[in-house]
């Protein structure tokens, strides 16, 4: 790897602003040259991206699928103890922790670099699990792999944002988050099959599903680095016309507003009440998020099922799952709005996890487990993308997913203590609680989609009364006002 030769040689070119003086100057693309350089970058830049989460939540969610292969009794852990819903809480303080930091970091750095530095270092704490042999030494591992783990999403999230407009990244982060769902299939199919692996080389089959999927994202981070393209403005994949109109795409969107890195920015989010808010949303939807990847196994087993059996039932949740987070971020990309769509998901989830609640009939809880999943999965990326769309400025921007994602994987640690022993085998009060914290998501999404269509209706009429339009601002004007972020008069709200 030849660090001395960085791809992203100058890594504050995310926009035209000190590349290139005149992207406004010559033709812009039409709609077919558009869509087709938007089909472009997805083929270059989603796929590898939706792998790497894929890998990423298949190594932090596998311990609910090596619980069912003696994980607990091999390391001497009491069925009857938290010991375990410790071990699954630890991992989700230290992978918050890292959020922030880490965001800025790739700013600082650049995405190839710091994405590939991450995922070696979480590759190599997965398959460190597989060789634990006590409690001690998986509370350990399970701290590292937090910490290793806690710059991914976010960082990936940020970084879709400096190569779509607003309106198109719900899409791409919908594409880029189903490789959760697609984990949480596979996690069942390949727990399925490496479990019978259990004696081999004297190991558990727990031990050999941490080894081999960590070998398994060992592999793919060799690579990494030089299949992640790191800005516009050095992606080879582009031609030259390519790259400014690209360039003039995110500065016609963003508003010509701040890029560069300054602390004051980062500050600008500390202070943003928005901001705050969403992430109490998000932590009423990541709570039931996590506990769906960690425990659907074990739910599943209670129905009556045994435990190779449960493996491949949880797998037509996430299936479908999958089809709707990616069905609903198309659509709500295409509707500009995102508030709706999150009602409907919360609905669905409230819905699902009333029927767990409630019912002791495995066709009902198995039923409820479909409309959870369909619900949850698909808030999460729509989420991310609402407050990104509505956060002005690069570096606040990244600050502002950083503290949403952070405190929203909060809900992890939360869930981890959702379905304790002594409530099982129907854990009603975990789905109670679950279907709790996602009816305070809906009430607040209820209110930030009407505070914002409120705010952007009084911008609206302060552009008429003073003859302000957002599209007459001149470059001069809007630049007057480039740090005042999504507080600028030309800036309007994603709804």
């Amino acid at each position: 790897m030849d660090l001395d030769n960085p791809k992203g040689a100058n890594h504050e070119v995310e926009t035209a602003s000190d590349a290139h003086t005149s992207l406004d100057d010559g033709p812009h693309f039409d709609a077919q040259r558009t869509k087709k350089l938007l089909r472009k970058l997805d083929w270059h830049l989603v796929p590898f991206l939706s792998l790497l989460y894929l890998l990423s939540f298949l190594d932090r969610t596998n311990i609910g699928n090596a619980k069912l292969f003696n994980l607990l009794p091999d390391l001497g852990i009491p069925t009857k103890s938290l010991q375990y819903n410790n071990a699954l809480a630890i991992f989700f303080p230290f992978y918050v922790a890292a959020e922030i930091p880490s965001n800025m970091m790739m700013k600082r750095l650049r995405p190839s670099l710091w994405l590939t530095i991450i995922m070696i270092a979480w590759a190599i704490c997965t398959i460190c699990m597989g060789f634990v042999h006590n409690y001690a030494g998986l509370m350990a591992a399970r701290v590292f792999l937090g910490i290793a783990e806690g710059g991914l999403f976010p960082g990936v999230t940020y970084y879709i944002t400096m190569w779509y407009a607003r309106h198109e990244c719900g899409l791409r982060m919908a594409l880029f988050f189903s490789a959760a769902t697609a984990a949480g299939a596979f996690g069942g199919l390949l727990a399925f099959g490496i479990g019978k692996m259990d004696g081999v080389a004297g190991r558990g089959g727990w031990s050999w599903i941490f080894i081999l999927e960590g070998i398994a994202t060992l592999i793919v981070a060799f690579v990494a680095y030089w299949a992640i393209n790191d800005y516009p403005r050095t992606a080879k994949f582009l031609t030259e016309e390519e790259r400014t109109e690209v360039e003039r795409r995110l500065k016609a969107d963003r508003s010509s507003l701040a890029d560069e890195f300054n602390l004051k920015f980062a500050l600008d989010a500390l202070k943003d009440w928005k901001i705050y808010v969403h992430m109490l949303i998000t932590i009423g939807i990541y709570t039931p998020l996590y506990s769906i990847s960690l425990f659907l196994p074990t739910i599943v087993k209670n129905m009556g099922y045994s435990n190779e059996h449960s493996q491949l039932m949880t797998v037509p949740p996430y299936v479908v799952a999958c089809v709707f987070t990616i069905g609903t971020g198309f659509f709500a990309d295409r509707a500009k709005q995102r508030g709706v769509f999150m009602l409907a998901h919360e609905a669905s989830a409230i819905i699902g996890f009333a029927m767990l609640a409630s019912s002791g009939k495995p066709g009902v809880q198995y039923t409820g487990t479909f409309f959870a999943a369909s619900g949850i999965y698909p808030l999460v990326p729509m989420g991310v993308a609402w407050n990104g769309n509505n956060i002005g400025g690069s570096l606040k921007r990244g600050v502002g997913i950083a503290m949403h994602v952070g405190f929203g994987n909060l809900g992890g640690a939360i869930s981890a203590f959702c379905f304790l022993p002594k409530y099982s085998p129907r854990f009603i009060p975990g789905h109670v609680t679950l279907a709790s914290t996602v009816s305070m998501s809906f009430l607040l999404t209820c209110f930030m989609t009407l505070y914002l269509r409120r705010e952007n209706a009084r911008r609206n009429q302060w552009a008429i009364d003073n003859n302000k339009q957002p599209e007459n601002y001149t470059e001069e004007e809007k630049t007057a006002e480039r740090e005042k972020g999504d507080n600028a008069t030309f800036y309007r709200y994603t709804v």
